[in-house]
């Protein structure tokens, strides 16, 4: 079985904010394909990635980009042009997920739902924004991921501020509705909703510091839903990846307002992928080790 993948690049590192932790995922997932016994090459994704994938003389890709580069479709896009079969989803469905906009107009669409939510610009008028989405809302830039750039802010001079701050990382920059209640994230594995993940933190929201500094971060799974209750929430995250034409593998980040109903937030289509990540505690709880779940995601792309 092995023999079948052939030659594997693990693309990783990029030029995005997330290069650290695509490193770390990188050497993560080249550790569970050494031990697998599987043919591999690193290869840290740099500005002629055409060329250095040309010279690989790649049989697939394992990507574990993440952020701008890595998840919006133009590694994808190289990838298909060079005709070597990769992980995860297809180049429509990441550019779709790696622009929180689209994806949230997309689930509006078709009745999927997520927080309320504005386009912010330099001119916006910060004090009906934030009266129109109920006082208290997160400010994201919409082309990031890790948390990078984002803010909850509950006054126009906030709202402002962060404005101005998340318009560094992204020309576009959204205002949603703060959920308040509980937070989950769901990992999806080959058309399937893993146990559901309940995040817990002492940070004002679950930002950057919490999920890669902080150790008094708590990841609660099983989640503490009733069974009936958590099979929902794996159903709509499950739905909500699909709708967007996501394949694959990759993580659906849910909030539960005070009244328990689900608010999908976003997608990530190449989660982090080091041992102590959301997508391997998930795979864990389903019986899967970290090479299990390596060698699950590198056996989708046989389909391509």
């Amino acid at each position: 079985m092995i023999a079948q993948f052939g030659r594997v690049g693990v693309l990783y590192g990029g030029q995005s904010a997330e290069r650290e932790i695509s490193l770390k995922s990188g050497a993560a997932v080249m550790r569970a394909l050494e031990t697998l016994g599987i043919d591999y090459v690193g290869i840290d994704i740099g500005r002629d990635s055409i060329g250095e994938l040309q010279k690989a003389g790649l049989d697939r890709a394992f990507i574990a980009l993440h952020g701008p580069g890595g998840e919006d479709g133009r590694i994808q896009a190289v990838l298909e042009y060079l005709c070597i079969p990769f992980t995860g989803c297809d180049v429509q469905s990441s550019a779709i997920a790696m622009d929180k906009l689209r994806t949230k107009q997309l689930w509006r669409g078709i009745g999927v739902q997520t927080p309320d939510f504005e386009v912010l610009t330099q001119n916006s008028d910060w004090p009906r924004v934030l009266e129109s989405l109920g006082g208290e809302v997160m400010v994201k830039p919409a082309h990031e991921g890790s948390s990078i750039g984002m803010a909850r802010v509950a006054t126009s001079a906030e709202l402002e501020s962060a404005y101005r701050n998340a318009a560094g990382f992204d020309s576009l920059v959204i205002a949603e509705r703060l959920i308040r209640g509980a937070e989950y994230t769901v990992a999806i594995l080959d058309d399937e909703a893993l146990p559901a993940i309940r995040l817990e933190t002492d940070h004002r929201f679950y930002d950057f510091e919490a999920k890669y500094v902080a150790g008094d971060t708590r990841y609660i799974c099983p989640c503490g839903l009733e069974p009936e209750r958590e099979q929902i929430l794996r159903h709509r995250a499950l739905e909500a990846f699909r709708a967007i034409g996501c394949r694959g593998w990759g993580r659906v980040d849910v909030m539960a307002n005070e009244a328990g109903e689900f608010f999908m937030l976003e997608v990530n289509t190449v989660p982090g992928m080091t041992s102590h990540s959301l997508v391997p505690m998930a795979a864990k709880a389903s019986g899967l080790s970290f090479e299990s779940l390596v060698l699950a995601i590198l056996t989708e792309s046989l389909r391509r």
